[in-house]
C-alpha cells in the first residue's frame, strides 16, 4: 500500500511541479510529467529516509513529493537543455 500512495502523490506532486516550474525544456506531455513526478516522490522518500525524517515503512508527504518533483523536473531541464539536434 505504501508503494501505491507514493505513486498517487507523486502524480498529484507532478502535475503541480509542472505549474510551478513551467519552461521551454520541460516535458511537454502529461504522462512524462507525471511520470517525473512519480520518480520525483520516490527520490524524496528515499532522501527523507536516508536523513531520518521517515521512517522505514513511511512515505515521503505531499510538501516533500512536490519539492522532489520539482527537483527532478529541475535536472531534467538541464538535461534535455543540452540536448541540440544539428544537421
Amino acid at each position: 500500500m505504501g508503494i501505491l500512495w507514493t505513486i498517487i502523490i507523486g502524480f498529484l506532486a507532478g502535475v503541480i511541479a509542472k505549474f510551478l516550474m513551467p519552461g521551454p525544456n520541460e516535458p511537454a506531455g502529461f504522462i512524462l510529467t507525471t511520470i517525473l513526478g512519480i520518480v520525483g516522490a520516490f527520490v524524496a522518500t528515499f532522501l527523507g529516509q536516508a536523513v531520518g525524517w521517515y521512517g522505514p515503512n513511511q512515505g515521503a508527504g505531499f510538501i516533500g513529493a512536490i519539492v522532489g518533483a520539482v527537483v527532478v523536473l529541475f535536472i531534467y531541464g538541464l538535461i534535455a537543455g543540452r540536448r541540440t539536434t544539428t544537421y
